[in-house]
């Protein structure tokens, strides 16, 4: 089996990111998280909060959503193209998406590409994570509790992934079109 990250590795973009400026065009109330995510970022980084805490403040704009599920398949149809050629191209039913975003995002990618999606699990009404943040070592930590220890090939485009370099036979960093065996990246 193969395992991917998503955003920036086989999504071109932030998932996230795009799906908050969707749900903007749908809704401005959105807009009304940005001055406690402000403070939460503030918090983060001082390090008076964590990770969790950070993107709940940020997911919580969903609460500003009324038709959650249709936005959510709307904003798949407008970003399926956003998916990377290379991928599209090498894709296997065994592929298995590991990602610090939220589930219920990437979700709608998951049922039209046949791929098994571990990622963050968010509320999609309240924006709640009900998971520790899927990123760095919690990701390796993920794949243990389905009792996946090892892949054949991994492809990321963060240094953060850098712990699941060390269960797959080869690892490849990718960096926009370009991808590279991960110790030959400077």
């Amino acid at each position: 089996m193969n395992i991917y990250d998503f955003d920036g590795t086989i999504y071109d973009g932030d998932s996230s990111i795009d799906f908050f400026k969707y749900a903007i065009h749908r809704n401005k109330k959105c807009l009304l998280i940005l001055p406690k995510f402000f403070i939460s970022t503030i918090l983060y980084i001082t390090r008076i909060k964590n990770k969790e805490y950070l993107k709940s403040s940020f997911y919580s704009f969903v609460k500003h959503i009324k038709n959650i599920d249709e936005i959510i398949e709307d904003f798949y149809k407008e970003n399926q193209h956003k998916i990377k050629e290379y991928y599209i191209k090498q894709k296997e039913p065994t592929d298995i998406i590991i990602t610090a975003g939220a589930e219920f995002i990437i979700e709608p990618f998951k049922k039209a590409l046949g791929f098994k999606l571990i990622g963050t699990k968010v509320n999609k009404k309240t924006g709640k994570l009900e998971s520790k943040n899927c990123h760095d070592e919690e990701k390796v930590k993920r794949l243990k509790e389905e009792g996946i220890t090892s892949c054949k090939n991994f492809y990321s485009d963060s240094n953060s992934d850098t712990p699941l370099t060390k269960i797959a036979e080869q690892s490849y960093k990718v960096k926009g079109k370009e991808i590279t065996k991960w110790e030959e990246v400077k």
